[in-house]
Formats: C-alpha cells, sequence, structure tokens
C-alpha cells in the first residue's frame, strides 16, 4: 500500500460522487431531513430530546452503509477493479482509498446532520458540541467501514440489501432504541453490548444529557474504532477483482 495510490483512488471517487447529484443529495441532505421528520412526529413533546441522538446514530450509519456498498460494488461488477488491481494498485490501496473519499463525505454529513439536529430541530447538548461531532463521525465511519465489509461478500445490489438484515437490523433493534439494554433478556443484552451501533447510541446520548464523563464517551468511541479498523482489514482480504 502506497499513499499515493491510496489518494488517487479517494480522488477518483469523488470525482465520480460530484457528477452524481442523487447519490450527493442521499449523502447529504437525506438523514438531516429523516431526523427533522421525527423531530416534527414529536413536536411541542420532550421525546425528541431522548431518542433523538439515537436518531442522529441512526440514519447517517445506514445510509453510509448503503452507499459506500453499492458504489464499491459497482467497481466490482463493472470490471474496473479488475483493471485497477492490473495496475500497481493493491486491495489494501482500493479499500483505503473508498474508506478516505467516503470518510471525507461522512465527516460533511455528519456537520450538515449535527447542525440540523441542534439548531433546527432543537436538540439540547449538555457536553461539548465538538465531541457530539467526534462521536457522530465515528458512526458514519462505521456505516461506510461495514459498506465495503458487504461489498466484498455481496455479488449484486440485492445481495447488499440482504446484507442489511444480518449487519444492520440486529444492531438497530439490540441498540437500546426501542428499549434500554439492561431490560433485555440476558443472552441480548451482552450480544448488544458487543454490536457498534449500541456503543454509538450510548455515546451520543451521554453527550446529549451529559450523564457520563468523558473517559465514558471516549472508550466508546475507541471501540467503534476497533470495530472501523476490523471490517477495513477483512473487507481488503476478502475483495474480490471481479463478481462474475
Amino acid at each position: 500500500m502506497t499513499p499515493s495510490r491510496t489518494l488517487a483512488t479517494a480522488g477518483r471517487v469523488l470525482l465520480q460522487i460530484r457528477n452524481d447529484p442523487r447519490t450527493i443529495g442521499l449523502l447529504l441532505v437525506v438523514p438531516s431531513l429523516l431526523i427533522g421528520l421525527v423531530a416534527w412526529i414529536f413536536d411541542e413533546t420532550t421525546v425528541f430530546d431522548t431518542i433523538g441522538p439515537a436518531m442522529l446514530a441512526l440514519f447517517p450509519f445506514i445510509v453510509m452503509f448503503l452507499v459506500t456498498s453499492i458504489s464499491t460494488l459497482r467497481e466490482r461488477r463493472s470490471g474496473t477493479l479488475e483493471r485497477l488491481l492490473s495496475m500497481p494498485l493493491g486491495r489494501g490501496d482500493f479499500i483505503l482509498g473508498y474508506t478516505l473519499a467516503f470518510g471525507l463525505l461522512a465527516v460533511l454529513q455528519t456537520a450538515i446532520a449535527v447542525g440540523f439536529a441542534t439548531v433546527v430541530c432543537g436538540l439540547e447538548i449538555e457536553e461539548s458540541i465538538v465531541l457530539l461531532f467526534v462521536v457522530a463521525i465515528a458512526d458514519a465511519l462505521l456505516g461506510t467501514a461495514l459498506g465495503l465489509l458487504a461489498s466484498a461478500f455481496a455479488r449484486t445490489e440485492f445481495q447488499v440489501v440482504q446484507f442489511m438484515p444480518v449487519l444492520v437490523f440486529p444492531q438497530i433493534l439490540l441498540g437500546g432504541i426501542f428499549l434500554p439494554r439492561d431490560q433485555l433478556p440476558n443472552v441480548l443484552e451482552v450480544i448488544g453490548d458487543w454490536l457498534p451501533l449500541s456503543h454509538a447510541i450510548d455515546a451520543l446520548t451521554a453527550v446529549s444529557t451529559g450523564g457520563e464523563d468523558a473517559a465514558y464517551i471516549w472508550l466508546r468511541i475507541l471501540f467503534i474504532g476497533c470495530w472501523i479498523v476490523c471490517a477495513i482489514i477483512v473487507g481488503s482480504l476478502t475483495l474480490r477483482r471481479r463478481t462474475p
């Protein structure tokens, strides 16, 4: 892996996305609109103050997962990846280049979503807004990394969607959105405690309510970071040159 090849890959991906207004809208606008819809549903109540941090974790995570996995899979199905790997470009350069490109988009997406949730929707933040931004970025990067992992195994865009019940839905159900994890059956609580989205929700809630100290939040960011690194490594090792 070389930095120049990784940066070149990231630049090519960003150039492709710049010419696709629908993908840009999905990445940058849709998460904020969904957060705004939830805030509107619970207008004139205090419910959004409770579930708002979870929504800030959920919607960017899902959008980054879908866009990253489908975009990467199309590179392989179209033969672009095979042509690239016939040049001095390794799988690690490809995966890291995609991670960097979508990571930059995740930062921009997070800035828009956090700003919209706090300024427009009135989500109250007890801790530092910078810390909220860091957690939200980690959450969006998690969606990117798991999307890259899913694309390494999927053969079609439909199969990418089929990976959502495996990689996404369990995290939503066991993440504490519908029921606090400590009220789940013991086995499900243990599983939920090992899922990264649970820690993103915990960290964002802690930043919003101020119920935990900074060490608690940074520990969860570290846990999410470990999942991101592992997903990228596994994705690069299992990436196929071309899908029939």
